[in-house]
């Protein structure tokens, strides 16, 4: 089926119950605000199965609604057709994105993914730490983290765009 949008982001993490739910649903809040949520589409998906058809993790969604950012979404695994489907795959970790690249189909599909924090501008980091087993804190950080880099995700897709 076509994409009706310009541009798609596909968010990657493990399980997809924490930081790529978090990442699909800070990048639609942007959107909502942005000239060009008519424009870009956004899903997220993990490298396992293990909580498909869960909603995201209840400490990563009261983190985000504290922040205004409205939470959706069901855990799925990443599918070949997600390297058709998506212009972009956004990885939350090394590891993921290994397992990513492997999970490729050609070239082309490799091309499109890269590491989440390349679009982070205010914060330097490698790796968008996963928070699953740890307290509060490590929560706070992968939000900031996430809307440092959809932030800088906006703005590279709208020059892509323009």
């Amino acid at each position: 089926m076509p994409n009706p949008h310009k541009f798609s982001v596909l968010f990657v993490c493990w399980g997809n119950i924490c930081r790529s739910p978090a990442g699909e649903n800070v990048f639609r809040h942007l959107l909502e605000e942005s000239k060009m949520k008519n424009q870009i589409t956004c899903d997220s998906a993990g490298t396992i199965d293990a909580h498909t058809g869960k909603a995201p993790d209840k400490r990563m969604r009261a983190t985000l609604e504290r922040r205004k950012i409205p939470v959706c979404g069901a855990a799925r695994k990443i599918s070949t057709d997600d390297f058709k489907d998506f212009d972009l795959i956004l990885t939350m970790d090394d590891f993921n994105r290994r397992e990513v690249l492997a999970a490729a189909p050609d070239a082309e599909s490799r091309a499109k993914v890269h590491p989440f924090t390349g679009f982070c501008e205010d914060h330097e980091a490698n790796e968008v730490p996963d928070p699953y087993y740890g307290g509060p804190s490590g929560f706070e950080l992968v939000a900031d983290l996430i809307e440092d880099g959809c932030q800088g995700l906006l703005a590279y897709i709208e020059k892509q765009l323009s």
